[in-house]
């Protein structure tokens, strides 16, 4: 399954809301927090797809290139089980030191878990 542009989630605002009214989860090699999205009255409806945030700190993961192998490690796990995800929702992982050194099956792995656990409580 491709990741598309739309699927990208890049205004501060709506990072910054993830991060302040969502919630985490602690996926050892990164953290998953999520947020359900808002349906807006009257608005245009955006289409319902899960979008991402990959933040990747130096002071969490290191140098410039493990920051970014990190990100495109972590924003391939979500390309290939972006379908765990529920649909409005929308993902902020951030990564550690970790997510640039494990096996991807193990970030996979990690992956898929997060989800399981936070599909049960957006559906309810």
């Amino acid at each position: 399954m491709r990741f598309h542009a739309g699927q990208h989630l890049r205004r501060p605002f709506e990072i910054r809301a993830v991060r302040e009214q969502g919630r985490r989860v602690d996926c050892r090699a990164f953290t998953l927090w999520w947020k359900q999205r808002d349906v807006v009255p009257g608005a245009v409806p955006a289409p319902a797809v899960p979008r991402v945030c990959v933040i990747a700190s130096g002071k969490a993961v290191g140098a410039a290139v493990q920051r970014n192998r990190a990100k495109r490690r972590l924003r391939e796990v979500f390309r290939l089980h972006q379908r765990h995800v529920p649909a409005n929702c929308d993902l902020l992982l951030i990564a550690r030191e970790a997510s640039a050194h494990w096996p991807l099956p193990e970030l996979e792995k990690r992956f898929v878990d997060g989800c399981r656990q936070i599909a049960p409580v957006t559906t309810s």
